[in-house]
């Protein structure tokens, strides 16, 4: 594992090429004084640095780095392939991406690019190959970031004669032979079967309908596809600047990529964080979403990682967001802290007066004349550096594994039943039960070893395999608590329904039950009531009612209306060692309560403490060291109690217990306490 990172924990994304070189001291000088470490550059600079083909000029970015290195800042460098400039896209207008409509997408955004395209591919490794070599022996560049966001573009793109021909040989590599093909997209259906691989399409819009096999595939190779692209330009880097570390900005759930496959080769996973939103969007308050992205990018290397970006004031491009209040900057960059983040860079030093994020506000406003913002940061980053030395390389050594697929995530995409049915809220839901319980949660692959949790939650298990189902049998055997969901062993690994016997399939034996049959809850929620507590109050199902058939499992819950009322809505069974529960619908929250109390009763698993809500209670560990954050995200005063709190040494933070708006208090002490 390359350390060139250790020591870095604060940081900001600046384009000295958007200011005159007169400004660039003044920034490098307010840096330093913030407590600025280190500072992203260059990854949408491409024409600065080749403004014709072959002909590079890094000196612009030599100075700059040599003026931040005067003032003790390290410098990430970013392979600036997202932005593909004017020349070469006059020259060669086949790097342009085609989309599903067969539109040819044009020049003057991000990220216009054929990931496929050999020609294209060729300029990236020279203009790669370029960089490497120049900053190789540059102490001052200490690492790399590829390319920017692969998770936020290429949505609908590309479809071109390229990636058609990529596609076909993926095709070709993972099926061996047309028949076996064939059948696994069960082309027999509309008469849509190939001869050869050399006829496979693109799935452009079509008159009418897509098969869901395809689409799968599809959405696989897209994947497979952006993590080759980043790979070329990582092997160039490995070779010629093997003490430099290598990351990609993430973002959070956004599901173009496989982020598991595709940091893989990194050296640690990084995340852009914008708790206000994206063009205009809201989300302020939804604390546990900006923790779960937080976890999840932590699941990526099941290490700590870095904030590549980090919201640093209003965010907009042509609709802006709201104005963070004071405090509110601080406490979303102690947040990611809290969760296993070794390092925050804030995005952006300054806010822009061109181009298309002149809205999306920057530590420094327009006028470059530091305020608010930049005191309240400057504060923190003093207040939080004295810690981060210690705290680099902790882990929150959680006991609860929440399953996320990507193959199951693009599944459900295709066909989501319900229309406001969602795989990622799905997995959303049962983290924010956690969440506010104060439990610490991994994200982990089906792929992953389950042994080290007490519960595994796996919501929408919709594509099954052989391998997948003895991994749940053999962790129930072992003492597991197993949580699994409506729509359980639907289909095959190819996205084609089984039916050699009723859902949830092979797990039905784990499960102790079978599905009958099943009502997508189009207009209507059904009420449902706890057995053990029938003066409890109503609980609802929502969205979806799986009609479940005991076979040895005890019902939890049961409908009270349509056609299945009586039947099980939510069921417990005993397996091996363990116990496994099947939740058939999308519960209300009061219902999901009622499930993950049981669950968590059956699992041994402890909250951190209690909270007011609004406040957040995590924990880091490391060689039997343990820190405890308690963090009040809200804009007024909150309380919380962490176990034994007496034991616990208050290592940052004023009175115990009680939290002024946006305060952070963190406590140390020795793991077992």
């Amino acid at each position: 594992m390359r350390d060139s990172f250790k020591g870095l924990h604060f940081g900001t994304d600046y384009y000295p090429e958007h200011w005159p070189r007169e400004r660039w001291e003044t920034d490098a000088s307010l840096m330093k004084e913030m407590g600025i470490q280190v500072v992203r550059l260059g990854e949408f600079s491409w024409h600065k640095m080749e403004p014709r083909e072959g002909k590079y000029d890094f000196g612009w970015l030599d100075e700059a780095i040599a003026l931040l290195g005067r003032y003790d800042i390290q410098v990430i460098l970013g392979t600036p392939t997202a932005a593909p400039p004017a020349w070469l896209v006059n020259r060669h207008p086949e790097i342009l991406p085609i989309d599903s409509q067969g539109r040819r997408r044009g020049f003057g955004g991000r990220h216009h690019d054929c990931q496929s395209n050999p020609l294209y591919r060729k300029y990236v490794k020279n203009l790669v190959t370029a960089m490497a070599v120049h900053f190789s022996e540059n102490p001052i560049v200490k690492g790399w970031q590829i390319d920017n966001e692969f998770g936020n573009a290429h949505g609908d793109l590309c479809m071109c004669d390229s990636c058609r021909k990529s596609f076909q040989e993926w095709l070709q590599k993972k099926y061996g032979s047309v028949e076996c093909f064939n059948a696994a997209w069960g082309t027999a259906f509309w008469s849509q079967e190939y001869n050869s691989f050399e006829e496979v399409f693109t799935p452009r819009i079509t008159v009418t309908g897509e098969n869901p096999s395809a689409m799968l595939d599809w959405k696989c190779f897209c994947s497979d596809l952006i993590v080759d692209f980043q790979q070329i330009q990582i092997d160039i880097i490995r070779r010629y600047c093997p003490e430099h570390f290598i990351t990609h900005n993430c973002m959070g759930f956004a599901d173009k990529v496989n982020y598991y496959d595709l940091s893989k080769t990194l050296d640690f996973a990084s995340h852009d964080q914008y708790p206000g939103g994206f063009y205009g969007k809201m989300p302020f308050e939804n604390n546990e979403l900006m923790a779960a992205n937080l976890d999840m990018t932590r699941s990526f290397k099941k290490q700590p990682f870095w904030i590549m970006e980090q919201q640093a004031g209003m965010t907009g491009w042509n609709i802006m967001g709201r104005t963070p209040a004071p405090g509110q900057l601080s406490a979303w960059a102690e947040q990611c802290v809290a969760h296993g983040a070794d390092c925050v860079v804030f995005f952006r030093w300054r806010s822009c007066t061109v181009g298309t994020e002149q809205y999306w506000h920057g530590i420094l406003p327009h006028s470059g004349r530091p305020g608010r913002r930049y005191a309240e940061l400057k504060e923190m980053t003093k207040r939080l550096s004295p810690i981060m030395d210690e705290l680099s390389g902790s882990m929150p050594d959680s006991r609860v594994g929440i399953v996320f697929s990507y193959r199951q995530e693009y599944a459900f995409s295709i066909q989501p039943h319900h229309p406001d049915l969602n795989y990622v809220n799905q997995v959303l839901m049962y983290y924010g039960e956690l969440y506010k319980r104060s439990i610490p949660v991994d994200f982990v692959q089906d792929t992953d070893d389950f042994s080290n949790y007490r519960l595994v939650i796996a919501p929408l298990q919709y594509l099954m395999t052989k391998e997948l189902a003895d991994k749940y049998f053999a962790y129930a055997e072992a003492g597991g608590t197993l949580v699994l969901t409506m729509r359980t062993g639907v289909k095959d690994e190819h996205n084609i329904c089984m039916c050699d016997r009723e859902l949830p399939g092979v797990l039905s034996d784990l499960c102790g039950i079978e599905v009958s049959d099943y009502d997508c809850l189009r207009d209507a929620d059904v009420r449902v009531t706890w057995e053990e507590d029938r003066e409890s109050g109503v609980y609802y199902a929502t969205k979806w009612s799986d009609i479940i058939t005991l076979k040895g499992a005890e019902a939890l819950a049961c409908y009270r209306d349509e056609f299945y009322a009586g039947t099980p809505c939510v069921t417990e069974n005993a397996y091996g060692m363990g116990r496994v529960f099947y939740i058939g619908t999308e519960p209300s929250e009061k219902l999901l309560e009622a499930v993950m109390d049981r669950a968590a009763v059956s699992a041994g698993i402890r909250s951190i403490g209690r909270k007011d809500p609004g406040v957040e209670l995590s924990r880091r560990k490391k060689d039997g060291k343990v820190w405890i954050f308690a963090l009040n995200l809200t804009g007024r005063p909150a309380g919380y109690e962490i176990g034994e709190q007496q034991k616990w040494k208050l290592a940052l933070g004023g009175q115990k217990g009680m939290l002024q708006p946006f305060e952070l208090h963190i406590y140390q002490g020795e793991e077992g306490e």
